[in-house]
């Protein structure tokens, strides 16, 4: 069993769990936030979900405030709001730190197994362009850098914060995953 299944997590609405209930899906697992500029994002991750899930596709989203303090509202909130403004249905957890002294196992996991992000290099020249201090590899640059984890537990994909849900790349990956 990989080790990403047991690793302890808990739903938007505070309930404890681990990603084995997942087991034998293909994830994409987001550090989401709700002020942000990319937070439209929500709106094609949606559509990936609602398109791909009937064949075993999980969009898991992880909000974060770890950038810019663009993620500060409650549980509750950030349920509230990805709900009425994005009619979000995909799996929501609650907020967790992924930089820093504070990262969550999840995220030293996953960034510890892909230090690097496919897309990552335009994103990074543009935050250094608006004086915003970049992570160092292999930290999680900014919100809504996607993690892709096949059927067995392996993480086989990580994007950008800027590679949205319909980017070729990113679709690539996931039939690829989808189709083993």
């Amino acid at each position: 069993m990989s080790p990403l299944y047991s690793i302890p997590v808990k739903t938007i609405d505070g309930q404890p769990q681990t990603l084995e209930a997942y087991k034998g899906k293909v994830l994409l697992v987001v550090n989401v936030a709700s002020k942000c500029g990319l937070t439209p994002q929500y709106e094609g991750l949606e559509k990936l979900y609602e398109s791909h899930h009937a064949r075993g596709l999980e969009v898991l989203g992880f909000p974060a405030n770890n950038f810019k303090a663009q993620e500060p509202g409650s549980d509750d909130e950030i349920k509230a709001f990805c709900s009425l403004t994005y009619d979000v249905k995909f799996p929501l957890f609650s907020k967790i730190s992924v930089v820093g002294d504070d990262q969550h196992p999840l995220y030293a996991a996953l960034t510890r197994t892909l230090p690097n992000a496919e897309g990552e290099g335009p994103w990074r020249e543009r935050l250094t362009g608006k004086g915003i201090p970049v992570n160092p590899v292999p930290e999680v640059q900014w919100n809504f850098e996607k993690f892709l984890i096949n059927r067995e537990g392996q993480v086989v994909g990580r994007f950008a914060p800027d590679v949205a849900a319909d980017d070729p790349r990113l679709l690539e990956a996931i039939e690829a995953a989808l189709a083993t």
